[in-house]
């Protein structure tokens, strides 16, 4: 199995999420992954595909709703701006994991039960998957999965669908 530091996503869960099974039987369903979440195809039979996840578990899936990410995102000539700088998301995901941190340290220390940590824990997501100079940052105030090479942030992936075109229809 490869280590966290060698995963790298070809694929994205479409936006609202995506059934998995243990097998490629649809008699043995397991869990759901999360929507957008980056995956790596490992293998496919049939419609059926076998995904990675960066911490290593792994599934199968419907190959046919995958959605397929490029290699590396293209670039843009564009100067770093407000709106592209990397830093405010990264503080909004160092934010969401502390408050996880925290929840997870008084419940394992007897302060809180654990009906007290399902409900502040409720809202709480966060995603990153970090690969040297290269990272994918989930934002969900905007809905968004964006790939970050330190300097910029990229959209990689979105939940809503581009917006219609004027005089289309």
């Amino acid at each position: 199995m490869d280590g966290p530091q060698e995963f790298r996503p070809t694929h994205v869960v479409p936006g609202d999420g995506l059934p998995t099974w243990a097998a490629p039987d649809p008699s043995r369903p397991t869990a759901r992954l999360d929507p957008l979440l980056p995956v790596r195809l490992d293998l496919t039979s049939g419609d059926w595909a076998h995904v990675v996840c960066s911490n290593g578990w792994s599934a199968w899936v419907d190959g046919r709703l995958l959605v397929a990410l490029p290699h590396h995102p293209p670039g843009t000539v564009a100067p770093l701006g407000a709106t592209a700088d990397p830093r405010p998301l990264l503080a909004q995901l160092e934010r969401a994991l502390a408050s996880y941190r925290r929840l997870v340290d008084e419940l394992a220390d007897g302060r809180i039960d654990l009906e007290t940590f399902r409900t502040h824990s409720r809202g709480l997501r966060v995603g990153a998957v970090l690969d040297g100079p290269a990272a994918w940052l989930l934002d969900l105030d905007h809905g968004r999965w964006y790939h970050c090479d330190g300097t910029r942030l990229q959209t990689y992936a979105t939940v809503d669908p581009p917006p219609a075109e004027e005089g289309a229809g």
